[in-house]
Formats: structure tokens, sequence, C-alpha cells
């Protein structure tokens, strides 16, 4: 993949980074305020607790997707971003742009997903 072109994607990837970084810390600053608050009423309460289980499940998925921008990174850095780690064919850059922080190519990614559902 060209220079240019890999850093168009790492500046994408460091900006969704950075983005996730950010959300992580407002909800840890959000559940510190809640934490402090007096809910005597159990229907308060019991709001509060799905709305902050809401936010937990959110956050758990941004985490995970935190591993996978900086594994993204990690493959610029090593110059293996935009290939498909199963065939070793090359990732499209609308299938990158779509998702980059994509390990398959889209034939690849297709025949996995007619696996799971068979398997399912």
């Amino acid at each position: 993949m060209e220079k240019e072109k890999l850093e168009y994607f790492r500046g994408m990837l460091q900006k969704k980074l950075s983005d996730l970084l950010e959300e992580a810390g407002k909800t840890v600053d959000e559940m510190n305020v809640i934490a402090k608050d007096n809910f005597p009423d159990p229907m308060d309460r019991a709001a509060m607790e799905s709305d902050r289980s809401f936010d937990l499940r959110i956050r758990d998925r941004e985490r995970k997707l935190i591993t996978k921008v900086n594994e993204a990174l990690d493959r610029i850095n090593d110059g293996t971003f935009g290939t498909c780690e199963q065939c070793g064919g090359e990732i499209g850059e609308k299938r990158l742009e779509a998702r980059p922080v994509t390990t398959l190519c889209i034939e690849c990614k297709e025949e996995q997903e007619k696996k799971e559902k068979k398997n399912h």
C-alpha cells in the first residue's frame, strides 16, 4: 500500500482511538458522580442500575475496539496493514475505509461467516 494511504489510515485510526479514550474518560467521570447520588426510591435505583449496566456493555465493546485499533496501528507499523491474514491477499481500500481494523479480505470474511452459520 502507498505510504500516503497508510498515513491516511493511521490518522483515521488514531482519531478513532482518541475518541474512544475520551468517551471512556467521560463514562468514568459520570459513574463517579452517579455513585455519590443517593436513590432512596427503589424504582429510581433500578433505573440507575439498568442505565449503568447498559453503559458498561457499551464501554466493553469500545474496550474491545480499542484493542483492535491498536492492533491495526501495529500492522501499519510492521507493514502488514491491508493484507488478509487468512489468504495473504490484499484487502480492498473500500473495505478498509468501512472497517479499518479488519484483518480479512471480503472473500475470506464471507467464507468465515458461512462457516459460522453452519455451526449455529
